[in-house]
């Protein structure tokens, strides 16, 4: 086939307006694609979802920031071309390595650790209708996934499954809660937790969340902006369980967790902590300290831990929970907005369409 000589993108540019606080431009552009090098492929991305990260580089809240660089960590489409003529990925769907710098090392990364999208290292992102990308960092889509599914796995597949399957190391029979639910990583931790054949209990600030977790196999749920949410999952827990605690807690929210779930988690129970939207520190006492609980830092995951989850995705023939899907990047402000307010429930997924009016840039 012939191949483009540019792409369509959204890249960021800082805003001219005064607004407190910031909040930077996401600018439709197009872009000349680079010469395919040595151990490159060119993927024409089908579609790419936004993480909430996308909105913080907007608002100037994320290190490492570039301006003109292109937005985007989730991506998936076909590979169309590479450097090797007789690549046996020409024609192959694919989805993107969100990351770099962490190859398989079990611990933590091997090297410096960077995200796809609004950085420099590494200085590519999803938001475009080509990308040339190292044949090495695709991964083969299940074939049971479409591409906007697939767009929805990787950055929060990985993250999920390093909380859920690695740390936790989640169990059949387990008691698992889960914070925050309704984001894309609290929802692919309760499918994972969920095929694993533990019981998995969530928190919330919507009910319509909640009952959706719950439509979708969440044991029962609690609202956090109650007071007393901590003893709604003690009741839920002792309504279906015979141990009546918690054997783990996947959480995002930080601040006072581990006085929240002081009474239901077990002694020798696990938090494993993914993000902090509470509060910047989480609280841990002597309380803690002599039930034997513990406290785990999570991130990401390595390329290897996407692989194992990507197998076990497509063993267990999950789904990753989109929640609205945008037409085509002209419309990727949509998409901002939707995640701006919160109201997803599941990935926000752009799928590429179309030609439509855009600014010219050699960036």
């Amino acid at each position: 086939m012939t191949i483009p000589q540019s792409s369509k993108a959204i890249i960021l540019q800082r805003s001219n307006t005064q607004q407190k606080p910031a909040y930077d431009e996401a600018v439709l552009v197009e872009r000349p694609i680079p010469s395919l090098k040595q151990g490159e492929v060119l993927v024409r991305v089908a579609a790419a979802a936004l993480n909430h990260r996308d909105v913080w580089i907007r608002k100037r809240m994320y290190p490492g920031i570039v301006v003109g660089s292109v937005f985007g960590a989730d991506g998936a489409g076909t590979v169309i071309a590479s450097a090797w003529p007789e690549d046996p990925l020409i024609n192959k769907r694919v989805f993107l390595t969100p990351s770099r710098g962490w190859e398989k090392d079990p611990s933590a990364p091997e090297s410096k650790f960077g995200i796809l999208g609004g950085g420099a290292h590494p200085p590519i992102g999803t938001f475009t209708e080509y990308i040339v990308v190292e044949r090495d960092q695709v991964i083969l889509t299940p074939d049971h996934l479409n591409d906007v599914q697939a767009a929805a796995w990787p950055l929060g597949g990985v993250t999920a499954w390093r909380a859920a399957i690695v740390n936790v190391n989640v169990q059949a029979g387990e008691n698992i809660l889960i914070t925050g639910i309704g984001g894309g990583v609290a929802l692919t931790a309760m499918q994972l937790c969920l095929a694993k054949g533990a019981s998995v209990y969530v928190t919330s600030g919507s009910e319509e969340k909640i009952q959706k977790a719950i439509s979708l196999g969440a044991k029962g749920g609690a609202n956090y902006k109650d007071a007393d949410w901590p003893d709604h999952i003690l009741a839920h827990l002792k309504k279906n369980s015979k141990n009546s605690q918690l054997d783990a807690v996947i959480d995002s929210s930080g601040g006072d967790i581990m006085g929240n779930v002081a009474k239901s988690l077990k002694q020798g129970g696990k938090v494993v902590c993914y993000g902090m939207t509470t509060a910047p520190a989480i609280t841990f006492t002597m309380r803690e300290v002599l039930k034997n609980q513990k406290l785990l830092g999570s991130t990401m995951g390595s390329r290897q831990d996407l692989i194992d989850a990507t197998e076990f995705l497509a063993q267990k023939h999950i789904v990753p929970t989109v929640s609205h899907v945008i037409d085509g990047l002209e419309s990727a402000e949509e998409g901002f907005e939707t995640m701006k307010r919160g109201d997803q429930f599941g990935k926000i997924v752009i799928k590429l369409r179309g030609s439509f009016k855009l600014q010219q840039s050699n960036l």
